[in-house]
């Protein structure tokens, strides 16, 4: 069982893993972008509107972002289910990136009223939780991929796989000149 299991937790750590990449990466982002705009009394103004509301109203606030992209996220899914793989999964992409990024940005205002409702800091406190046991599951995968990459550059193995590439790239090329015989 536990072996049919292990790709499953895999994959989850993996997801869990993504999101929280994503989260890192364009959080700052957005941020930098939001203070590039030249909407410097909307900001503000946004940010004490915040700042006023009380807990279970910053909570809403913060899921707004999820709200507003699940109809782009249901047309992708329906451009999918239509046979426009590709325009529905850039779609769904794009979706997901805006929303955790838009996400990421509200966190960081909402997050002392957030950390200020019992159940929010139980689940913040499981989410830290998983994104450990992500960790746990996938950096020694991560270091063992990255073990065999250093080998296959390095090394006797890394000179005898360019070797193996170079010998069948040149006999490649050798029986593209050969004339062709009829």
């Amino acid at each position: 069982m536990r072996r049919l299991l292990r790709p499953v937790l895999v994959l989850a750590a993996l997801v869990i893993l993504v999101e929280t990449w994503l989260w890192e990466r364009l959080g700052p982002l957005i941020a930098r972008l939001v203070e590039v705009l030249p909407f410097k009394a909307l900001k503000q103004a946004i940010h004490d509107g915040i700042q006023r509301l009380p807990p279970y109203a910053t909570l809403l606030v913060f899921a707004v972002p999820a709200g507003l992209l699940f109809p782009f996220k249901l047309a992708a899914l329906g451009l999918i289910a239509s046979g426009h793989l590709v325009l529905g999964a850039g779609v769904l992409v794009l979706a997901k990136v805006v929303g955790v990024g838009i996400t990421a940005f509200l966190f960081e205002t909402c997050k002392p009223k957030l950390m200020q409702i019992p159940l929010f800091v139980r689940l913040y406190g499981l989410w830290t939780r998983w994104l450990a046991w992500a960790h746990g599951h996938i950096d020694p995968i991560k270091r063992r991929i990255l073990t065999h990459l250093r080998i296959l550059r390095g090394g006797r193995a890394g000179r005898s796989l360019r070797l193996l590439m170079r010998f069948r790239r040149a006999r490649r090329e050798r029986a593209a000149l050969r004339p062709a015989s009829g």
